[in-house]
This record gives structure tokens, sequence and C-alpha cells, in this order.
């Protein structure tokens, strides 16, 4: 069984942390009594304080949460997020060259519903406004910049990508990546075939996981977090997790380039 590392505080200020969660630790407990979480250990690092998570990140997806330290905080953390006035950008390792260094992609996502071709209840995709089974949907938008992609040579050819994501739907980036025809390697439910992400619940990481996606969770990182407090504007950024630094290693120069 894989060890999670513990998560690390970016910033501690009066009003507000800023965290790095690592992959595979889920940002809010389910249930009463279950699987340990991000706010579980914030609880346990601060006892008897006020701690409310302003953002949360899937269980996989690893990088930056902010935290609110009291009500006030919380409430006026809300409101720059309904303002859309906390930006957030991610890094993603795709796969295959993406050919564009920029780009806009502008389509609704909603839940595809279990049919033959989805086996996965969670499972999001992007739907027509007008869909035909009367499937619902968003308005979603995220933006990418290329910053760098595999040579030639390269045996899994693969793009790393910085994002923002201009809306907040569930799976967004991951959703629309796919959609591109790029999904986020190692994505079990978006990736090459969704069937992968039921055999992992039943069996757990098998040699055909390994083979066919090569990290054990999806390439996804919370890379920077900005938003004005007091009337200045704050940056915090996580730096890239050893398995995604590990992936990029044939891109020379890349990660020194970035400050990773």
């Amino acid at each position: 069984m894989t060890t999670i590392p513990e998560p690390v505080i970016l910033a501690q200020e009066r009003d507000f942390l800023v965290v790095a969660k690592p992959a595979d630790l889920i940002s809010h407990p389910t249930r009463p009594g279950g699987q340990y979480s991000l706010l579980g250990w914030l609880q346990e690092k601060f006892p008897g304080e006020f701690v409310a998570l302003a953002n949360r990140l899937d269980r996989e997806t690893s990088g930056t949460v902010l935290v609110a330290r009291s009500p006030e905080a919380a409430s006026r953390l809300g409101a720059l997020t309904m303002r859309r006035e906390v930006s957030k950008y991610y890094l993603a390792l795709v796969t295959g060259r993406v050919g564009s260094e920029h780009g806009v992609i502008d389509a609704p996502i909603g839940r595809l519903g279990i049919s033959p071709e989805n086996p996965i209840w969670l499972r999001q995709g992007v739907l027509a406004a007008d869909d035909s089974q009367g499937r619902k949907s968003a308005t979603a938008r995220t933006e990418f910049w290329r910053l760098a992609v595999s040579g030639p040579e390269a045996a899994r050819p693969m793009s790393l990508l910085r994002l923002q994501a201009h809306t907040g739907r569930l799976h967004q980036l991951r959703v629309h990546l796919a959609h591109l025809g790029h999904p986020v390697v190692g994505d079990k439910i978006y990736g090459p075939d969704p069937g992968l992400y039921l055999k992992f619940i039943a069996e757990g990481w098998t040699p055909e996981h390994e083979q066919v996606l090569g990290l054990r969770r999806h390439a996804l990182h919370a890379h920077e977090l900005s938003f004005p407090w007091d009337g200045i504007e704050r940056t915090f950024t996580a730096p890239l997790p050893e398995d995604m630094r590990m992936l990029l290693q044939h891109l020379q120069g890349l990660l020194q380039k970035l400050l990773l």
C-alpha cells in the first residue's frame, strides 16, 4: 500500500492558510468515521480552532488548497470565489503532443449517464445544449498554454500544459482535455479505457494499469493560487510532486526553467 505524504503548509496567516495537498488524500470526509482527509489533518494540526476549506481538489489531484481560519474569513473567501476573483492555475501532463501553443476550450459539461459506452455513473462529458437524450449540461471554459512537448523519440509522447479553469465544473479540466484528444496521463476515468477505473476499484493497481496508464494517479497539479486580500494581490505556489517530476525528466531543462 502506498504511503500518502503529509500535507505541507505553504502559508500561515491570521485569516487563512494555504496548504499543499498530496495526491491520494481526499479533501473532505465523505462520511463520519470514513477515510482520512485534509480537513481531518487540519483539525488535528490546529485543535480547537476554526478551519474550513475554501476550495477542494479531487482525491488524485495534488496542490494548493486555501483554508479559512475564521467564519468571517470563510465568508470573505466565499465571496471572492463567487465573484471569480480567486485565480487557480494547474499543471497537467497529457498524452500526445499538443499542437497549439495556446487555446481555449469552451464546451458545456454534464453527466453522461450509464450506458453500454459509459459504465461509470460519476463520469462527465461534453454535451450539446440540445442533447438528444435530454441530459443537462452547464457552461464550462478552460484556457491552456503549452509549456513543453516530448521529442519524437519518446516511447510515450506527452505534453506539459498550464491550465486555468474559468468555471468550476466537476472534473472540468480532465473532461476538457479528454475532449481535446489529450487526456491527462494516468487518468482512469477519462483516459483510454474507463473500464480500468472499475477494475482499479475491484482489484487495485495491476500490471495492466501500469502498462496502459503509466502513473498511479492522474498527473494534474494545482500549481498556483492567487486572490486579493486587504488590498494586496496574494499568490502562492505548490512545488511539483515527485511522481510528476519523474515523468518530466526527459524534457531537458524544463524543471529549471519553470523553477518547480
